[in-house]
């Protein structure tokens, strides 16, 4: 009888050392991330998820990689500036400038980014450039998009520089006196083309920005060089391509932001899918963009997610389909998308307005719709990444200017 006990007392033990080993094992960080990410899908999405596919191997240099094994969850937005009844609501207050339902779209990523569309200046705007709209904001439109919740936004656009280069001075300056992370403009090319990088979860992030929309008379004055201030140009390929296999040396996930598209046209132009091609051999794991002020499809090139537009998510537009909004959510580990999906709403007075019940469902079907003329996939494949394509010398644009 003793001799059952004591058998029946090891078994008693041995079980709960294996369930600590396996708690330890797995961690904290498997079932949930930060900000609730992992609490279960948006009851109005469309949700796309990966197999989970091979484990970690290799370096970031591999389509497998996957980091430390933890999720990450990001989302994006598409065109935000501050014009009409949106700098109205700035000068009343910017801590609500964007209400609260955009920090509603964003909810549960770790890594929050819009497409800023505007110059940030804090005097006049002394230097307004040759076009036909001029977009500038004072430096409160940072407070808004931190109360919004939006970690970081792009000002590689083509109204990024719309108050010149004393416009893009102040940019800079007051970028840095707030610390909130601007992407795509700098001093230089080399700041210019500098990632945002952070870690979450042990993971780490890096993040461009750059435009493929210029002004054809202004392309060369506003494009960054190594001795000339301005924007990330996506034109500048090479430069672009170089930047993002640098960074997948020594990121786990690699992320291009870009100003693409074609103005109210839902499907990606001529330069949109080599560009997506190149940047995706060269490393990155995700590339979106908006510019067109409508949705474009979003899908997998290989193994890589591509969201050809994001439409706009605060601007004055008051008519379809320019106020169809939303935000893209994708959680991925490593280079591996677990999974990605479409927060819906609707553009109501500047703001978008998140949908639901039928309205959603409607959004949702249209949003899948816009993948017909992609040549994306709603399921991932091979990966079109290798080590040499990462990390072999640019070979040569494989984009051109659009007239305009």
């Amino acid at each position: 009888m003793q001799f059952q006990v004591a058998v029946g007392a090891l078994a008693v033990a041995l079980l709960a050392a294996a369930v600590l080993i396996v708690r330890n094992l797995v961690g904290p960080d498997s079932a949930a991330t930060s900000g609730g990410a992992a609490a279960g899908p948006h009851p109005s999405v469309a949700t796309h998820s990966s197999p989970a596919g091979a484990g970690t191997s290799g370096t970031p240099l591999s389509p497998s990689w996957r980091g430390n094994g933890k999720p990450v969850t990001l989302a994006f937005g598409g065109d935000v500036h501050f014009e009409g009844m949106l700098a109205d609501r700035l000068a009343n207050d910017p801590q609500t400038a964007l209400d609260g339902d955009i920090a509603t779209l964003m909810s549960g990523a770790d890594i929050s980014m819009t497409n800023f569309e505007s110059a940030l200046i804090s005097t006049a705007c002394t230097d307004p450039q040759p076009k036909k709209y001029v977009f500038h904001a004072p430096p409160s439109a940072l407070t808004a998009f931190k109360a919004a919740h939006v970690t970081l936004v792009t000002e590689a656009n083509n109204h990024g520089e719309d108050c010149g280069r004393p416009g893009l001075a102040q940019s800079l300056a007051i970028a840095k006196a707030a610390d909130y992370p601007i992407v795509g403009i700098g001093a230089n090319a080399a700041q210019a083309f500098k990632p945002y990088r952070t870690t979450v979860h042990g993971q780490r992030i890096a993040i461009f920005g750059a435009t493929e929309v210029l002004d054809s008379n202004l392309i060369t004055s506003w494009t960054a060089t190594a001795t000339q201030a301005g924007l990330a140009s996506a034109y500048q390929e090479g430069e672009l391509v170089s930047a993002v296999q640098a960074a997948r040396k020594d990121a786990d996930t690699v992320i291009v932001f870009l100003h693409w598209g074609t103005e109210t046209k839902e499907c990606p132009n001529s330069v949109q899918v080599p560009l997506a091609e190149e940047l995706v051999k060269a490393g990155a794991d995700i590339v979106v963009g908006s510019h067109a002020h409508v949705e474009l499809g979003a899908g997998y090139l290989g193994s890589a997610l591509v969201d050809y537009g994001l439409g706009n998510l605060a601007f004055y537009d008051t008519s379809p389909p320019e106020i169809y909004s939303g935000a893209l959510h994708v959680t991925v580990t490593g280079r591996h998308i677990d999974k990605f999906s479409w927060r819906p709403a609707q553009i109501s007075g500047g703001l978008p307005v998140p949908l639901s019940g039928s309205s959603a469902t409607a959004a949702l079907q249209r949003w899948e719709g816009l993948r017909r003329c992609t040549g994306l996939s709603a399921t991932p494949g091979t990966s079109l990444a290798t080590t040499h394509s990462e990390t072999r010398p640019f070979a040569g644009p494989s984009i051109t200017p659009l007239a305009g």
